[in-house]
């Protein structure tokens, strides 16, 4: 038996946290706001004719929205280059090829402004590249101790404006970059609020090219982010930081984040299916992109916690998709084994679910609230069953599965609602190995 348990840091009390904050970018949402990209650059101190960069993928590039990006900020006055280079799942390696890309254009200042385009990898490479650009570090500097050096980030840079193109990571408002380490078979995170972007623009019309299958097991990654917000520690259960400074940047649920998750939840769940389905339905795309980033707004201040801890081993030994990834995790560990710490508020899920709960106890909702989640999936049509079925992964690999997520992701583990150990996350694994048959 193995019961290793997580500690707290060393810059946490021993006193609980009486503060709660919240911190977002300057948010500009609806069809037609990219049309008001030149504005926000101004509201932001920007003025032409600066210079700036937009990092993005060479799949976007394809849809002609960067054209579109830079003929709306041309024609403001603005100059923009286009790095189209970034990568799925960006690595450090990834990381240093676009820092050198700007020292090689613009020199040691490096651009005026930044914008992020297109999902996850493309929004945290921009956010990880203008912020470490204005430190002076390498990205390993910054990286989360015991990976990295886990160094202080002293400023944010030239400002940022992100744009996804996916309704799912949440990215766009999040104070932390993910970035593979595969030397070290895993992935962490420059963790900060200098790494917040100073404003998000969200265009419904973006997300429309996104294929079904991708919609699907994105939104499933959003769905699924928005509740582990719900559930996890409320900020006055937590210990407090010695200092403000050392506030973790996923710091407990708040009533405000409260109020983002359950309108998240229901616009998600919705949502998901239609635009699954219908691609071209902007009104089901809106939607989903407005639950994303309500889902990222509560999440990403209150912390997603056991399913995104332990998806990352997943990920590094299989290289998986996020959005397949939480999907198929999501039941064990989110519903079965968190939702005794809480059974009412799964029963709220499953109201917001749109389950009749009259005359189900607590436990008894909080079961038909999984079975729910484990119906929208099947529905779906392209979620795998389970682990097993994603990755080929059998019980010979629970126990390392299991050993890797304790020890390397305890920035989300210390957010879960119940407490864990090495052979309760073993446990989960193997019950995430089959949803259904």
């Amino acid at each position: 038996m193995n019961s290793r348990q997580i500690s707290a840091p060393e810059h946490i009390s021993n006193q609980p946290e009486t503060v709660w904050t919240l911190q977002l970018p300057k948010i500009r949402f609806g069809r037609g706001s990219t049309e008001e990209l030149a504005h926000q650059l101004q509201g932001l101190g920007v003025a032409a004719p600066a210079r700036g960069l937009l990092v993005t993928d060479s799949e976007i590039v394809s849809h002609g929205h960067s054209n579109q990006i830079k003929k709306v900020l041309e024609e403001a006055g603005f100059s923009t280059k286009t790095y189209d280079d970034v990568r799925r799942e960006p690595s450090v390696t990834s990381i240093e090829d676009c820092l050198n890309h700007i020292n090689e254009v613009a020199g040691e200042d490096g651009f005026d402004f930044y914008i992020g385009l297109g999902g996850g990898s493309c929004m945290d490479t921009a956010k990880a590249v203008r912020t470490i650009k204005a430190n002076d570090g390498t990205v390993t500097d910054y990286i989360s101790e015991p990976t990295g050096r886990g160094q202080d980030l002293k400023k944010s840079g030239a400002p940022l404006i992100l744009m996804p193109t996916t309704a799912g990571t949440g990215s766009e408002i999040s104070p932390v970059a993910i970035i593979d380490v595969p030397e070290k078979n895993t992935k962490e995170a420059i963790a900060s609020q200098h790494v917040r972007a100073d404003a998000a623009v969200l265009d419904p019309v973006y997300s429309v090219t996104l294929p079904s299958k991708e919609t699907a097991l994105i939104g499933m990654d959003a769905l699924g982010q928005a509740i582990e917000g719900y559930i996890t520690h409320s900020f006055d259960s937590l210990l407090r930081a010695r200092t403000p400074t050392n506030r973790p940047v996923y710091a407990g649920r708040t009533p405000v984040t409260e109020m983002y998750s359950e309108r998240a939840i229901e616009l998600l769940y919705q949502n998901i299916r239609r635009a699954t389905h219908n691609g071209d339905d902007i009104h089901a795309r809106s939607d989903m992109l407005l639950g994303a980033l309500f889902g990222g707004i509560a999440a990403l201040t209150a912390g997603s916690n056991l399913c995104h801890a332990m998806s990352y081993p997943v990920a590094n030994k299989w290289h998986t998709y996020h959005g397949e990834t939480i999907a198929v995790l999501t039941p064990a560990s989110t519903f079965e084994y968190n939702k005794g710490s809480n059974p009412a508020r799964f029963e709220t899920i499953a109201e917001l679910f749109g389950v009749d709960t009259t005359g189900l106890s607590p436990h008894e909702a909080a079961e038909a609230a999984k079975q729910q989640f484990i119906q929208l999936q099947r529905d779906l049509d392209v979620v795998p069953s389970g682990l097993h079925e994603l990755t080929g992964a059998t019980e010979a690999h629970v126990s390392d599965l299991a050993e890797r997520c304790i020890t390397q992701q305890r920035r989300l583990l210390r957010c879960n609602p119940r407490s864990v150990s090495e052979d309760a996350i073993a446990d989960v694994y193997r019950d995430a190995l089959r949803n259904w048959e």
